[in-house]
């Protein structure tokens, strides 16, 4: 069930009506939500309703030890069995291909057939259950006492396929407050990001990806090194798009239900370097790396600098991996892991200098930065080595025309940049107007972007990138 698919927005306005006059009643509250969880889950796949509950009651009791054991050696214990479950669940249910055929090329031997692979949803559930049993482990809460507050929070259908991945130990007190009520101006903004989400993934994102970014990085061999640098550009976007969609939706329908997630994107090509790009991109991961396991990685305290960037490189390498199984991730993350460790060291060596506040000084770092991560999109995007390899090559022809770049391809691309690079204060004022505005002026609204939907997609929504993840 994807959050573009009209089948979604009936099941969400479904629980929306059940849930709100059952508000009171905690535990009926609760059991609706994580009965649409596990329904959520179900539309993918039946095996995710024996996987899921039986990995969430465990790290449920867990935690309940965690909270009780006082010898650091239980501790250890009890949080290296959390880690061993939701980290051998990712290898078994999402890498164990990947790694069959890897050691099958290493050792020149067929690699054994794996047919036990369920990527959906799964690193995203792994890494938001692994914040509750990790926050315990350091004592940076208490446990979650309900179990149905655990279940329901660390299964959040919203933040399913993409995220943004929710700590529990902020959804799940959410999640037990009784008597809470929906403002007018919540539900106005709720559904304000709801159409955001809409506008930004079928009249921007898919847009671009059916009538460029698919076309130039199938057949690169068929267009000039112009427009594939566009296209590398175009896919820059439509990434940005989808995934800021994907979030856009999910953080409407929480706050539908009253509930508040984390913001995930802060206008990331404003970055000026590559440290600050991903305190803007992918917010949540980018945290949870740092929190969970760059903070992790031995060596952090040492004497040593170069451990520093050492580990820099290590925890993007390993979101690289996180990503997808493919070589081409890795490359991708060993790429943005190298530059942080370079650009931390450059800082280090200059005594940390303050960010320039004159714009035209912004200009050159942030232009360098935007250009970096597009050619690292690259093989992000690429289906293999061999064919991140032949775009690279284009883009080295020195070729020059535009005849494959349509009129509305660019029309488009413009719509992105200007929404991307529009002041935040406008934005909110956007939003604050269409909260405060009446309910038949945003209803009217809606419909208006839906009959353009309509009218200017050719295809259906593709499914989001960041599902496959």
């Amino acid at each position: 069930m994807l959050l573009t698919s009209s089948v979604y927005f009936v099941f969400l306005v479904a629980i929306f009506l059940i849930y709100w006059p059952l508000q009171r009643i905690r535990a009926a509250s609760l059991a609706v939500i994580l009965f649409a969880n596990y329904f959520f889950y179900a539309k993918w796949g039946l095996f995710y309703l024996a996987l899921i509950p039986a990995a969430s009651f465990i790290d449920y009791l867990i935690g309940l030890g965690l909270g009780a054991a006082k010898e650091q050696w239980k501790r250890r214990a009890l949080v290296s069995l959390s880690l061993a479950m939701n980290l051998g669940i990712l290898a078994t249910f999402k890498y164990m291909a990947f790694f069959l055929g890897a050691w099958g090329e290493f050792s020149g031997t067929k690699a054994p057939e794996w047919h036990w692979t369920f990527p959906l949803g799964i690193s995203f559930y792994c890494f938001q259950s692994l914040t509750y049993t990790i926050d315990l482990y350091r004592r940076d809460g208490k446990p979650v006492r309900s179990l149905l507050a655990h279940m329901t929070a660390v299964s959040f259908f919203p933040t399913t396929l993409s995220g943004p991945i929710t700590r529990v130990l902020a959804l799940a007190p959410q999640l037990e407050k009784t008597g809470r009520e929906l403002k007018a101006e919540d539900g106005g903004r709720a559904l304000y990001r709801i159409g955001l989400g809409l506008f930004k993934k079928f009249l921007i994102a898919d847009y671009l990806a059916e009538n460029l970014v698919n076309r130039i990085f199938d057949t690169p061999g068929l267009y000039t090194g112009m427009e594939t640098l566009i296209g590398v550009y175009g896919y820059a976007l439509q990434l940005y798009y989808d995934f800021s969609g994907y979030t856009d939706i999910a953080i409407g329908s929480a706050l539908l239900l009253g509930l508040k997630l984390p913001e995930n994107f802060n206008r990331p090509y404003q970055a000026l370097n590559i440290a600050d790009f991903w305190r803007r991109w992918h917010i949540s991961l980018s945290n949870w790396l740092r929190d969970y396991l760059y903070f992790s990685l031995p060596g952090l305290r040492s004497k040593w600098k170069a451990l520093t960037y050492v580990n820099l490189f290590v925890t993007m390498l390993l979101g690289g991996l996180w990503h997808g199984a493919n070589w081409t991730f890795i490359v991708w993350g060993a790429l943005h892991g190298g530059a942080l460790a370079v650009q931390h060291g450059w800082r280090s060596f200059r005594g940390n200098p303050k960010p320039p506040a004159e714009w035209w000084r912004r200009l050159g770092p942030s232009l360098l930065t935007g250009h970096f991560v597009a050619f690292a999109w690259i093989f992000f995007r690429a289906s293999s080595m061999d064919h991140a390899m032949e775009v690279v090559g284009r883009l080295g022809s020195a070729t020059v025309a535009f005849d494959n770049i349509s009129q509305g391809v660019a029309a488009v691309m413009a719509v992105a940049v200007v929404g991307h690079f529009m002041p935040r204060k406008w934005a909110d004022w956007t939003a604050g107007r269409f909260a405060a505005a009446p309910f038949y002026a945003q209803a009217a609204a809606l419909a208006v972007l839906v009959i353009l939907i309509e009218y200017l997609s050719m295809t259906g929504a593709a499914p989001f990138l960041y599902t496959q993840f």
